[in-house]
């Protein structure tokens, strides 16, 4: 085996080759960044370098529009390419979009004397960016099956916008709910096939079972939280409602899905570990409607939860299966793996059992998170800015 030269011009580095590569890496760094500012803040001892009157806000927003759409962004600059057989944005294409989105962090965070509506330009734009990109090569190969990420992206542009205007987080609970409908898309899609392959890898006998009404179920349901969480705000028997039927809508579709049996392949088990905060999520919702928890807990479960541990085993998976690497978790992938989960259930359920040690909950689950992704830079930049592996055999 051997690594691909790379070229003297620097937009034909690795790095440049394909969208996970710049965007796993920016997503990774920023998140550390942001998490200990926020941890930092929330213990008294770190003002937030931000604009906003509202370090919650900031936090919420960053971790939103910041990092996990550099996820969002990777992931899926790099399947379209993979579902149209279309040609991915790379180099200069790539490089600018990566420009875009450290604009707009680099406006959030800091003040360059700009206006609102300059502020809201520059961040604003990533997102259009990013959507119109994907729809050149969807529509040129008439990939309608996946012409629903773009309607998801314009929701999340805005709900930015709304964000922005309104200076409410509201329009960033409704953006919470797209990401986690893009994860039930997705993992509706990912993990039963990658369960089932890992599953005869091993050597055991396992099926896809297709439940294609099951999964539009899904989706509607969490479409009818958002319509709610956009007229009606997040309290209600009728949200309860809703969150009762999605969750179980949720667990169903997992039935299928051979969670039992994946235990010792972690590359496989974090990605069922994210979904099923999903439905913890949804079960939170529901019981924040009628009053019995506080609707942080259900917001943290579907992103400290369910989008920290989906986006950290998928830009795992995807950095070691798209440089031609063998689809197996070392020792510190595992670690960073069960260090989330701990982190998740620090912040959604210890400042509710322990509500008096709160600071200490968020102070260790942002260390934890944070731990996490210097972990994965220091295993899997390499990985990321070398060329892809290639076979050497005649």
């Amino acid at each position: 085996m051997q690594e691909q030269s790379n070229s003297k011009n620097i937009f034909e580095h690795a790095i440049l080759e394909r969208g996970f590569r710049p965007f796993f890496l920016l997503g990774a760094i920023y998140s550390i960044i942001s998490l200990l500012i926020w941890g930092g803040s929330y213990a008294g001892h770190i003002t937030p370098p931000t604009l906003m009157d509202d370090p919650v806000s900031w936090h919420a927003h960053e971790m939103i529009y910041g990092y996990t759409m550099a996820i969002v962004a990777g992931f899926l600059l790099t399947a379209v390419a993979n579902w149209t057989g279309g040609a991915p944005a790379k180099q200069k294409h790539l490089a600018s979009l990566c420009a875009i989105w450290i604009a707009g962090r680099l406006v959030i965070n800091f003040d360059f004397g700009l206006a609102d509506i300059a502020i809201l330009i520059i961040d604003g734009a990533f997102i259009p960016a990013l959507a119109i990109s994907l729809s050149i090569p969807l529509i040129k190969s008439w990939n309608k099956r996946n012409f629903i990420f773009i309607v998801l992206l314009t929701i999340l542009f805005i709900c930015n916008i709304a964000f922005y205007i309104s200076k409410e987080r509201e329009p960033l609970y409704v953006a919470i709910l797209i990401i986690t409908t893009m994860i039930s898309l997705i993992g509706g899609r990912i993990i039963p096939a990658f369960t089932v392959a890992a599953l005869r890898r091993s050597g055991v006998e396992a099926f896809q079972t297709p439940q294609i009404n099951m999964d539009l179920a899904a989706l509607l349901s969490l479409a009818f939280i958002i319509i709610h969480l956009t007229i009606l705000g997040n309290e209600g028997i009728i949200l309860a409602v809703l969150g009762i039927i999605s969750s179980a809508i949720h667990i169903l579709r997992m039935r299928h899905y051979h969670t039992l049996k994946i235990f010792n392949d972690p590359m496989v088990w974090i990605l069922h570990a994210g979904f099923s905060w999903v439905i913890i999520g949804l079960i939170l919702i529901s019981l924040s409607a009628i009053d019995i928890v506080p609707f942080s807990m259900a917001l943290h479960a579907l992103t400290a939860g369910a989008i920290g541990s989906m986006t950290l085993g998928m830009i795992c998976r995807v950095a070691l299966g798209h440089t031609g690497r063998e689809l197996k978790a070392d020792i510190a992938t595992t670690s960073i793996f069960i260090a989330m989960q701990i982190s998740a259930i620090f912040r959604v359920f210890g400042t509710y059992i322990f509500p008096e040690y709160t600071s200490l909950w968020i102070v260790s689950s942002t260390l934890l998170w944070s731990l996490c992704f210097s972990i994965y830079i220091l295993v899997y930049s390499a990985i990321l800015w070398k060329p892809r592996i290639v076979s050497t055999r005649i």
